[in-house]
Order: structure tokens, then C-alpha cells, then sequence
């Protein structure tokens, strides 16, 4: 879509319609002005042909109607004028169909046949067309195997008078013997061929054979015992032929076929499952029942063993423990059949990547969204946008829409400087094919650049390039700092106009093509990718669901103006730190095998910017190395929000396909009057009409999407009757005709003929504050409504939909973003996550029961479950946190005294716990020192920001209080990691303070109790101080998160001093020297003896 640069800005409510930067400012422009004659069914123009005339459908009304609408109609609809109701005629260049008058004329065949549409340009396939279309006259309903399209819909009583129908060996008994068929002869090579169908020579004739029905085929060779016997003789040659090419090379002149690696590689599968050794995962699973049957015995002696001088403290233990118990259940059973996966790239290469023809790659669009560009620095936005453009991957297949969903000026004008940066930047990074293609962690890596690039043209071309990018900081920089007040009368652009969203809540949908249109290149001339600013419109009294609703209005406005099959969203910190990370993914999307079943492959997220010792668990590797691949071997990993890549299709909430099961075997031995196979005939034959009508039902649903025809149904107005199925599309997608024939697409691209007028028009409309009114959008239509955490939600309704998901660990990881390193930051972050966890628990779409009956596997529910109820673990966390300090201070304890027995017991819980985490930590590839991050920053979020979570969670759904979402920052300029040091104070830091103050002090007074007491008091005093140890470890890097930078004493000393000296000081009460022990104590009795 050419806009010629311009920013395109509008309200389809307020039918304004605007082109900023145009010849004159701030022109109002009308898209009929710009239009032709619009085609009164799709509304787009009406294409002119050769001669300057419009095209004319209808030779006897004129009725406006374009070509695609024309042959859309002859192909599925009534064939006939909406207007004066006569039948349309075929005209030269469009397909034949059914009811077509016969031709004399043959100057017009490949049209005719519709073999010029499919670039079938070779002998043997326009002949296989024409045998097709001459032949399949009664198998209109089944999917053509060849892939050409024939018209499958011709006249069946007048061909069958000209050409006879064949069957396998015998003759049918409706031919008369005088009629013959067209049999297209075997072409000749030179030398031996190992295909079924060799490459044609294009100098040879293609004279059809007359071959007479009644004599024996086996004399042409087809449909003989014979010819089945040497196909396979066939196909084993060629099993053998590929095992040679494949093992020992071809040195010889016995296999010359150009298409012979197609046979080899490219038709091999994409990718392949690794599953885990059994070496490493039998003993995990045994592990697992082992400790299932320990926890059993564990709660067992629990309940039939109470503490009676103790009965509420464990009463409360053993709630809190049941419940940690079912967690664990929900948690371990997901990871039964943990899974890796490798993919082929040179494989995809060879089927789609064909030397001397264009890509065959699907096409891919690419969603970046930001909010506020003052959390959200615009450079780590420009970084991640130069790292999409400089992708590898065809540029004609790659579009960029960015969404600014804050209509800032400071991001419209740093896109600007950045499309002309990446003019430069793109060919650089093309040409050396260096890694990563974000210039600011490009040039931030401590590695020699020399050491495997020694050409001097390289090292000269990068100095300049890098000289290029600092100037290109200064200016994103100056714009930064320019933005930091705002003028009065608010931001103006360049041309005097004023800045159209000047009011952030109350501004028109403004859409910007920076680049992919004519006559922006790189430096070098090579074409880029589309780069597209977006800011949808926002009006007051609207809800504008927050990040979901912009990305919804991104698949949107990117249908109306590229139409992808495929989508990757990336955070605007999350830049693609592997140039091939969408090879990776359509390794898996577009394998013929099992690709059409995956609705999207999620990516790990990798950080950067992280400490060494990564403090708050920033990394999650366990979540991402061991949780995501045992979904992955189920039904698939949950959607997390970002570095994903979805199927078009499956976000528009369609079912995933399902498999065909094989057809019943029937028997041909017995005679027709059998029973059992006058029922099986019955059967099939009502599976077939039912097959039928269900496919006459959804055509019927497309063709009135497209196009109002009248058709008469009894007892229902003709009008309602035409509008009905267009008002249920509408319902779903809502009221824009070209959106809607979008999603009709499956493989994507845009339909040719509407202008780019008509387009912008459409892709402001789809993008109105109001389009989504009385639609299924956020309902069963893109990324879901209801939560803040619409990740977990719109992967939970497409695996409803019995989509499954991939889970992709490339050896280089393929994003890469920043991570809040802050303690208050981070437990904002946890806090917004749990949030929405808590409000898919309240909500319908909650999966303890929601989605029964559908495609959601038990074990994929077992994992939507733990991700929806964690928050609730943390008020058991936060009591059972809170009970060592309370036995301590009360000399009482959980557990009465035990016996030999329940020791063992006790010990072989902990060991099996032990064991499973080291199992996990094997297979998964996890170091010990991030699975003990993980852990106690479980604690520390589980009773502070999961505490807060499920308290406004409950105030959201109870009292109507809504809480504010809070961008997390993105960035820091005060020098690596600056921001783990500063101390932001918080609420949230309340419940974990008051754990690690409580315990401390427990500590000192039982250690004070047992010196006082004596020995005795020492042995039981070990089980409540070993308890009370476990939660101050486990706070412990909260507790020096709150010390803040300590330049020269550690915070380890701090605290072990402090505790310490409080031991050593109440022992020093109990032991001082200077009181007597022994003997009569003398005090004064206060008398006067004198």
C-alpha cells in the first residue's frame, strides 16, 4: 500500500479522513475522489483492462461488478447478475464452469482450463488440466491431489457425450465403444530417472493417443496387475537410488536429475522430536511415584498423629501442607514427557528456497508495541525495530507495524530516524552477516570483531557504521530530551500541522508507512521491509483493553494492508538476537506433515542486563528450561506474552484442523443384495450427503460475506434471508467487507483490485475505537480480553480450539530483552503477572471448568490450572512462613515427638524432594544456582506480590476496584547494573520485611529459652530453629535487596554479625563470671542493727 510517505490519520465514526505531509496541509481528502468505478459488491474499483475500457461483467445491465467478485460468483455462486438476474457469460481470460456454452475458439485454453493462474506453464500440466477437468466430472467435491485447480464443475451429461470416464482395468458400462479418451504419453529422457513424474522437455509436442476402451490396457500400460507391479518395482528402485545419493554421493553419471535433492532433503521432515534419554527421565518418573506414594504416608502420619498440646498450630500445618501438596501435583505431572526439538533450515531452504525462482517462504508479520516512550526509552525501540528490518528473510515477506499505543510524538518522530538509519543499517548487517543485528548490543560485545573477520573492508566499513549509530543515538537522544516539556499548545510535525495525538485519551487511528513503499531503498537499492507506524484511535467512555486491544487492532490494520499467514510479536525490548530465528519457527508452521495443527511456536525469553549472580531469579530458567518442555511433549507450551510466532488462522478463533480418519474397508466379494454391505453403502452414503451439505453450508457462508445474493427461502423475507450469514460474519469480525474476505484467506496475501484509497479508508475503520462493539473480538477472536495477563488467556482458548503449540530452543537464542533488576520493580512485574491469574480464576474462562469436551488435553489442563492458582499458595506460604517464629516464641511445635519410624519417614521426604529437583536440574540442563534463585524468590514473591495479587483480585471482582496497570521500566543510563542497588519503597516489601524481622527474633529467643533451661531443652529446640533457618534463607536475598549497595561490608556480614552478637550476648547473661553461683545469697534486709 502506497501512501507516499504521508501519515494517514482518521475516525470512521467521524467519517474524517486526512493526509498530513501531502502537497497541501492538513488536506482533507475524499476516497470516492480517488477512486474509479467501485464494484457494488466489495466496494473496491473496477480494474481497466488493455483497451481503457472498465471492465463489464454483465453485457446486458452493466452492472458494476469487479473481476474477482465476477469470477467469485461464476465459480460458487448462482452465476447470474444481482441485478437484472441473467446468466453471466464467459469472458476471455476467465475460468470455464459449469453451464458454459462449448468454444470453438482454442486461443484461449490456459484461461479457459484457469492453468495461467497456478504459473502451470509446461506441456504435461496444462494436459493433466484439460485430463482433469475432462475426467473428474463427478468428483467436484473432493480435493484435487494434483494441486491444479480444474473446473471440477462442468456440464456432466455434455462432456460425458464427448470423452468417456475410465476406470481402473475395466470400462464403464454407461460408454459407448465407439468414444475415446485422451491418455497423455510418458515423455522420454535421456539416461534413467528416479521420479514418478520427470521434468519435461519443453521442445517436445504434447499429441494426445487414441486409446480404444475395448481393447486390453495392459497394451498402453496403465491399470494393469502388470503396471502395479513395476510401480513397485519402481519405488524401490528409488528407496535404493536415495540411500545411495544420501550415503556414498552421486560421483557418477546414473543419477543426473536436477530435482533430485528435492527427493533427498527437501522433502524430508523440518524439524524432529529429541526425547529425553531414557537414562535420565525412567529414573525421574519413578522418582515421581516414589515420592507421590511418600507424601501419601507423610499425610497419613500426619492426620493420625496430632499434637494435642499444640492443636491449632497443626491444624494450620497440615492445611497449609495439603495444599502445598495439590500444587505440587498440578506442577510435576505437566512434566511427564519432557521433549527437546531440532530443526533443518537447509531442508526449508531446499523445498521453499528453489535456485533461480522467487521465495516460497510465507510471508510474516511482525508486532512491536509500546505505550510510553519515557518508561519505554525510544532507543531500545529502534534497536528492536533495526534487528525485525535486518531479519534473514526475504524482505517482500517481512512487515514491521509498530504500535504506539500512547500516540506519542516522540515515537512517531525516533521511527522516522530510525527507517533512515536502517537504510544504512540493513545492508551493513546483510552483507558481513554479523550477530545480533541490534546495533546497541552489537557494538556492546566484549568479544575481538577480528578474530574471524580479517577482510580490511569489513573492519572500515564497521568503524563507519558505528560512527553512523552514535549519531544516530544523539539525535534519538535530543528528541528524548526535546520531549521532556511539552509546549503549551502541544507538539506540531514538521509541515505546520498540528500533532494529532497531542490528546492521549481522546485522538483519531493515525497510521504511517515509513518504509516498503516505492522508492525507498537501502543505499545499496535493495528493497526493504515494510515498516508501519500505528496508533489506533482512543476516545473518552471507551475501553480500550490496555496491551490486548492494541494488538488486536494490529492483526487488523496488517489483514487489511499485508495479510500474513503468520505473526510474531516481540515487546519493544525484546529485539531478535538470531537473523534466523523465523526460519526456525517455519520449520514447524509450514512442514507439510504437521504443520497446519500448530497455532503458534513460542520462543524462550532470554535476558540481558542481568547481574552475574541474577538475584530475583530475572532469568526463570526453570519456568523456560524444564516446565515449557514438558508441555511441549503434551500439547504444547503456554503463550507468555512475547517472541511469539502465531498462525493467522488460529487467532481468528477457528478450529484446528481435524485429522481425516481412513475409510472403512469394505468388502467386493459378496453380492450387492448382502446386508452388512447394504448398510455400510447406506452409511457412507449419508456420511457423504451430510459431508456435502456441510460443505455447501460453509461456501454459502463465504459467498454471502462477499456478495448480497437473493435466494428464496421458504417462509423467511428474501432480504433477511441474503443478509444472515454477512450479519454472523459481521458479529465475529465485524463490519469491514475486505477484513472479512481476509480471513477467508488461509494462506494469506491481499486481494488484487482494491485501490489504495479504499484500503487506507478500511484500515483507519478497523482501527476505530468502536469497531469492536457487539463483535467477538477479545471474546473468541484475537488475543483475549479479561485479564492483564492475556497471554496465558488467548493460548488457553486456542488450545480449546485443539490447536497445539511448539516449543523452539534454538543453540542461539533468538530474542533477547531487558528485565527489571530492581526489588521493586521485579515484584511489580510478579504482582501485575499474578493479577492476572487471579482474575482468569474469577472469570468463565477459568480451566478448572472451562473447556470440557474440546481439545484441551488433561495433563495441558493440569498446567493452565497451576498457572491460574498459584496466587492463592501465597496465604498457606505466608502462614507456614509465619509458624517457626510463633513455635519458637511459644515453645510449642507442628510435630509431636516421633518415633524411629516416622524419622525415616521425615528423611526419605526430604531426600526424594532432593532427588527430583537434582533429576530435573539433569535433564532440563539447569544449574543448581539457578534452581536455588528460583526457589527463593518463590518465596519471596509468593508472600508479597501473590499476596497482594489475590487481595485486589478479590477486590476487582467483589467490589468493582480497578487497579492501574504499571508499564515496567525498560532501561537504565546510570552504568551496569545501577538499578540493583536502588531502593524504591513499596508496599509490597511489607509481608517479607515482617517475615524476616519475626523469625530473627524467634531465633534469638528460643536460642535464649534453651540456655536458660539447660541441655534438656536443646533437643527440641533443633526441629523449630532448622525451620525457622529455611525462611531466613529463603528471604535472604530480599533482605539484602533492602540493605541496598553496601561499597565496603558485605550484607552477609551485616546480618551474621547482627545475629551473632545477639547469641553471644544472651549467652554472655547466662554464663557471666562475675555473679556467684554457689552459696547463700546476701542482701541487705534494709534494718538499722545499731
Amino acid at each position: 500500500m502506497d501512501t507516499k510517505g504521508r501519515l494517514v490519520a482518521g475516525s470512521h465514526n467521524r467519517n474524517e479522513f486526512v493526509l498530513i505531509n501531502a502537497d497541501e496541509v492538513a488536506r482533507v481528502t475524499s476516497v470516492k475522489e480517488l477512486s474509479g468505478q467501485i464494484c457494488q459488491i466489495c466496494g473496491d474499483e473496477i480494474e481497466i483492462s488493455v483497451d481503457g475500457e472498465p471492465f463489464v461483467a454483465c453485457n446486458e445491465c452493466a452492472f458494476p461488478v469487479c473481476r474477482p467478485c465476477y469470477e467469485y460468483e461464476r465459480r460458487e455462486g448462482n452465476q447470474a447478475c444481482p441485478q437484472c438476474k441473467t446468466r453471466y457469460k464467459r469472458i476471455k481470460g476467465c475460468p470455464r464452469v459449469e453451464g458454459d456454452e462449448e468454444e470453438d475458439g482454442a486461443d484461449d485454453l490456459e484461461n479457459e482450463f484457469d492453468i495461467a493462474n497456478h504459473d502451470r506453464r509446461d506441456p504435461h500440466h496444462i494436459a493433466a488440466a484439460i485430463l482433469s477437468a475432462r475426467l473428474n466430472i463427478n468428483r467436484g467435491s473432493q480435493p484435487h491431489v494434483s494441486g491444479i485447480s480444474t473446473p471440477a464443475e462442468l456440464d456432466a451429461a455434455s462432456v460425458a457425450t464427448e470423452i468417456p470416464l475410465l476406470t481402473y482395468g475395466q470400462e464403464d458400462v454407461g460408454i459407448s465403444s465407439d468414444k475415446h479418451a485422451l491418455i497423455i504419453p510418458p515423455f522420454m529422457s535421456r539416461g534413467k530417472r528416479v521420479h514418478p513424474m520427470p521434468v519435461p522437455d519443453p521442445s517436445m509436442t504434447l499429441p494426445p493417443r487414441p486409446m480404444d476402451p475395448k481393447k486390453d490396457l495392459a497394451v498402453y500400460g496403465y491399470g494393469t496387475v502388470a503396471w502395479k507391479e513395476r510401480m513397485e518395482d519402481w519405488k524401490k528402485k528409488q528407496n535404493e537410488n536415495l540411500q545411495v545419493v544420501k550415503h556414498e554421493g552421486n560421483n557418477g553419471d546414473e543419477f543426473e536429475d536436477p530435482d533430485l535433492p528435492m527427493m533427498d532433503e527437501g522433502r524430508q521432515p523440518l524439524s524432529r522430536k529429541l526425547p529425553i534419554p531414557s537414562s535420565k527421565i525412567n529414573p525421574y518418573r519413578l522418582i515421581i511415584l516414589l515420592r507421590l506414594a511418600i507424601v501419601g504416608l507423610f499425610f497419613h502420619y500426619r492426620i493420625l498423629h496430632p499434637v494435642n498440646d499444640a492443636y491449632v498450630l497443626w491444624l494450620i500445618s497440615v492445611i497449609c501442607e495439603i495444599w502445598f501438596a495439590v500444587s505440587w501435583i498440578l506442577d510435576q505431572f505437566p512434566k511427564w514427557y519432557p521433549i527437546e526439538r531440532e530443526t533443518y533450515l537447509d531442508r526449508l531452504s531446499l523445498r521453499y528456497e528453489k535456485e533461480g525462482k522467487p521465495s516460497e517462504l510465507a510471508s510474516v508479520d511482525i508486532f512491536v508495541s509500546t505505550v510510553d516512550p519515557m518508561k519505554e526509552p525510544p532507543l531500545i525501540t529502534a534497536n528492536t525495530v533495526l534487528s525485525i528490518l535486518s531479519v534473514d528473510y526475504p524482505v517482500d515477506k517481512v512487515a514491521c507495524y509498530v504500535s504506539d499505543d500512547g500516540a506519542a510524538m516522540l515515537t512517531f518522530e525516533a521511527l522516522s530516524e530510525t527507517s533512515e538509519f536502517a537504510r544504512k543499517w540493513v545492508p551493513f548487517c546483510k552483507k558481513f552477516n554479523i550477530e545480533p543485528r541490534a546495533p546497541e548490543w552489537y557494538f556492546a560485545q566484549k568479544v575481538d570483531y577480528l578474530r574471524d573477520k580479517v577482510d580490511p573492508t569489513f573492519v572500515r566499513e564497521r568503524r563507519a557504521m558505528k560512527r553512523e549509530y552514535e549519531e544516530f543515538k544523539v539525535r534519538i537522544n535530543g528528541l528524548v530530551a526535546m520531549a521532556q516539556k511539552v509546549p503549551e499548545e502541544g507538539w506540531t510535525m514538521q509541515d505546520g500541522t498540528p500533532w494529532p495525538g497531542n490528546n492521549v485519551r481522546d485522538h483519531p487511528g493515525m497510521i504511517q508507512v515509513f518504509l516498503g513503499h516505492d522508492g525507498v531503498r537501502d543505499i545499496e537499492g535493495n528493497e526493504l521491509p515494510r515498516l508501519i507506524y500505528v496508533s489506533r484511535e482512543k476516545r473518552p467512555g471507551f475501553d480500550h483493553h490496555k496491551k490486548a486491544g492494541a494488538m488486536n487492532a494490529l492483526v487488523r490494520v496488517s489483514a487489511i494492508i499485508s495479510n500474513a499467514p503468520f505473526l510474531l510479536n516481540v515487546d519493544c525490548d525484546h529485539y531478535i538476537n538470531n537473523s534466523k530465528a523465523l526460519r526456525e519457527a517455519m520449520c514447524f508452521m509450514m512442514d507439510p506433515i504437521s504443520g497446519k495443527k500448530i497455532c503458534y511456536v513460542q520462543f524462550p525469553q532470554r535476558f540481558d542486563g542481568i547481574d552475574r549472580h541474577d538475584r530475583y531469579s530475572n532469568r526463570n530458567v526453570v519456568f523456560f528450561d524444564i516446565n515449557m518442555k514438558g508441555l511441549d511433549g503434551i500439547q504444547g507450551p503456554i503463550y507468555v506474552g512475547t517472541g511469539c510466532v502465531f498462525r493467522r488462522q488460529a487467532l481468528y478463533g477457528y478450529d484446528a484442523p481435524v485429522k481425516k480418519r481412513p475409510p472403512r474397508r469394505t468388502c467386493n466379494c459378496l453380492p450387492k443384495w448382502c446386508c452388512c454391505c447394504c448398510r455400510s453403502k447406506k452409511k457412507n452414503r449419508k456420511s457423504k450427503s451430510n459431508d456435502k451439505k456441510k460443505n455447501n453450508k460453509e461456501v454459502s457462508k463465504q459467498i454471502h460475506v462477499l456478495e448480497n445474493i437473493e435466494e428464496g427461502i421458504e417462509g423467511i423475507d428474501n432480504e433477511k434471508s441474503s443478509l444472515m450469514p454477512k450479519i454472523k460474519f459481521e458479529k465475529k469480525f465485524g463490519q469491514s467487507p475486505v477484513f472479512i474476505a481476509s480471513t477467508l484467506m488461509e494462506d494469506g496475501g491481499v486481494p488484487k483490485g482494491p485501490t489504495t484509497a479504499s484500503l487506507l479508508k478500511e484500515a483507519i475503520h478497523v482501527i476505530s475505537c468502536c469497531y469492536e462493539d457487539k463483535t467477538d473480538w477479545g471474546k473468541e477472536v484475537g488475543w483475549i480480553y479479561g485479564s492483564v495477563t492475556e497471554d496465558i488467556l488467548t493460548g488457553f482458548k486456542m488450545h480449546c480450539h485443539g490447536w497445539r503449540s511448539v516449543y523452539c530452543i534454538p543453540k542461539r537464542p533468538a530474542f533477547k530483552g531487558s528485565a527489571p533488576i530492581n526489588l521493586s520493580d521485579r515484584l511489580h512485574q510478579v504482582l501485575r503477572w499474578a493479577l492476572g491469574s487471579v482474575e482468569i480464576f474469577f472469570s468463565r474462562h477459568c480451566p478448572i471448568w472451562y473447556g470440557y469436551g474440546c481439545g484441551l488435553k488433561s495433563l495441558e489442563r493440569f498446567s493452565y490450572i497451576a498457572s491460574v492458582v498459584y496466587p492463592l499458595t501465597s496465604i498457606p506460604l505466608l502462614i507456614y512462613c509465619t509458624l517457626p517464629a510463633v513455635c519458637l516464641l511459644t515453645g510449642k511445635f507442628i510435630v509431636p515427638e516421633i518415633s524411629n519410624i516416622a524419622s525415616i519417614l521425615f528423611m526419605s521426604l526430604f531426600i526424594v524432594i532432593a532427588v527430583t529437583s537434582i533429576l530435573e536440574m539433569q535433564w532440563g540442563g539447569v544449574g543448581i544456582h539457578d534452581w536455588w534463585r528460583n526457589e527463593q524468590f518463590w518465596v519471596i514473591g509468593g508472600v508479597s506480590s501473590h499476596l497482594f495479587a489475590l487481595f485486589q483480585g478479590l477486590l476487582k471482582v467483589l467490589a468493582g476496584v480497578n487497579t492501574n496497570f504499571t508499564v515496567t521500566s525498560k532501561g537504565g543510563d546510570d552504568g551496569e547494573f545501577s538499578e540493583l542497588y536502588i531502593f524504591k519503597w513499596t508496599s509490597l516489601l511489607i509481608p517479607p520485611m515482617t517475615l524476616l524481622i519475626i523469625n530473627i527474633i524467634g531465633v534469638i529467643v528460643g536460642i535464649s529459652d534453651a540456655i536458660s533451661n539447660g541441655y534438656d531443652s536443646w533437643g527440641p529446640l533443633f526441629g523449630r530453629l532448622f525451620f525457622a533457618f529455611w525462611v531466613i534463607v529463603h528471604l535472604y536475598p530480599f533482605l539484602k535487596g533492602l540493605m541496598g549497595k553496601q561499597d565496603r561490608l558485605p550484607t552477609i556480614i551485616v546480618v551474621w554479625s547482627i545475629l551473632l552478637a545477639s547469641i553471644f550476648s544472651l549467652l554472655w547473661a547466662r554464663v557471666n563470671p562475675f555473679i556467684s553461683k554457689g552459696g547463700i545469697v546476701l542482701e541487705v534486709c534494709g534494718l538499722n542493727c545499731d
